[in-house]
């Protein structure tokens, strides 16, 4: 609830979905606009992928992994479960980090993880047991300089608000909103783009949809 010394503002629904909309798209001409400038981690590095921009390296990253793992926290993991469905999708072998069935991750795999900070704790652990387990890390994160960014061969930097960036400066939705809503929209990005390489038809991923609902 507000407090007493807080000035309530009125904004309609359809005003504050305005307001989303146009963050979201300043974040991705921001994203389109570093997209060749953006580059993996090249302590990290060790393909031949490091010529393509950043979500390119992500992308080949997926494509080429033994088995995929996701992870990320509260709002960012559950943005991330929805890339994990369309890679299933689309034929790949993909893991949510925490689920009973998940095995060991090993080398030839891909850990991609979500975090604003970059330092949530839980999944700067995991990105460290993939990388020293000889798996590849793909983190998503606002921060560069963190301590996940650090750990993961790819880097894809969200120009967005952190979770604790009250200051409206960044974004004016509340906590990390901009951020997850970003990740939503890579992670769709990927799938297209893998999708469309692929060759495959909508007809040819449709049977792999859920049928024990």
């Amino acid at each position: 609830m507000p407090s007493c010394t807080d000035t309530p503002v009125t904004l309609t629904v359809t005003e504050s979905l305005a307001a989303i909309a146009a963050e979201n798209a300043g974040i991705v001409r921001q994203l389109l606009t570093t997209a060749t400038t953006n580059s993996a981690n090249s302590t990290n590095s060790t393909d031949d992928t490091a010529g393509l921009p950043t979500l390119d390296q992500a992308a080949a990253a997926l494509r080429g992994a033994r088995r995929v793992f996701v992870l990320g926290a509260g709002r960012s993991g559950l943005a991330l479960r929805m890339t994990a469905m369309r890679l299933m999708h689309l034929g790949l072998d993909v893991h949510v980090v925490g689920e009973v069935t998940t095995p060991a991750i090993a080398a030839g795999d891909v850990l991609l993880v979500a975090s604003g900070s970059g330092a949530t704790a839980a999944v700067v652990r995991a990105a460290e047991t993939a990388a020293a387990s000889g798996a590849r890390v793909i983190a998503i994160t606002t921060a560069p300089d963190s301590p996940l960014a650090a750990l993961a061969a790819v880097t894809v930097v969200v120009p967005a608000a952190q979770k604790q960036d009250h200051d409206e400066l960044r974004s004016l939705q509340y906590s990390g909103a901009l951020f997850e809503q970003t990740v939503v929209v890579l992670g769709d990005a990927i799938f297209h783009s893998l999708w469309k390489a692929s060759g495959a038809t909508a007809d040819d991923l449709w049977p792999r949809h859920a049928n024990l609902e």
